[in-house]
């Protein structure tokens, strides 16, 4: 099957039964990624396990869930983590409303390239994903991107790892990213 516009999503979902890798498709193309582990992984749960501590009742956090760009049905991207109504337990779709979305967070693996990890920011800024964070094991730094209009991100907050993440609402509350780990030399 070859990649064409209106079947970038059949395209996608059999190279991932097929290779096992993540796939995504941004701004019409496709990019595909392995399966997080170790440290990428151990940032995802590190996050998780602190925002499902202090979130408010009525929110979740999820892992292997989509969010389309409106007005696109091929083009869709899966954060590494993301925070939506406790509603979705009872959802059949797969791909979630960017309304819906509380917080979507990103950890940069080792391989991801600058243009790449700027072209994804953009596109939650475009898809209108309220509150976006970027974590960085290779150099311990993250990113927290608010206020998205006009196709970017308008709030920006950055920081290196032991600094505090101050979550807007309707968090208000802090993560520790001292506890996040780096990735080795």
């Amino acid at each position: 099957m070859r990649p064409r516009p209106g079947n970038l999503r059949a395209v996608a979902e059999q190279i991932q039964q097929a290779t096992g890798l993540r796939v995504e498709i941004l701004g019409g193309s496709l990019v595909m990624s392995p399966t997080p582990r170790g440290k990428h992984a151990g940032s995802i749960r590190r996050i998780r396990q602190q925002l499902e501590a202090q979130m408010r009742p009525g929110s979740a956090t999820y892992e292997v869930t989509s969010i389309p760009m409106p007005g696109d049905d091929d083009d869709y991207c899966t954060p590494d983590l993301i925070v939506l109504p406790e509603s979705w337990d009872e959802d059949d779709e797969w791909l979630a409303d960017p309304a819906d979305v509380e917080l979507a967070v990103e950890v940069i693996s080792k391989s991801e390239k600058t243009r790449e990890i700027a072209d994804k920011n953009g596109w939650y800024a475009v898809a209108g994903v309220a509150v976006l964070l970027v974590v960085d094991p290779r150099y311990g730094r993250w990113i927290l991107h608010t206020h998205p209009k006009d196709g970017a991100y308008h709030g920006l907050l950055d920081g290196e790892y032991g600094d505090p993440i101050p979550l807007p609402d309707p968090f208000g509350f802090v993560l520790d990213s001292g506890c996040l780990p780096r990735y080795g030399e």
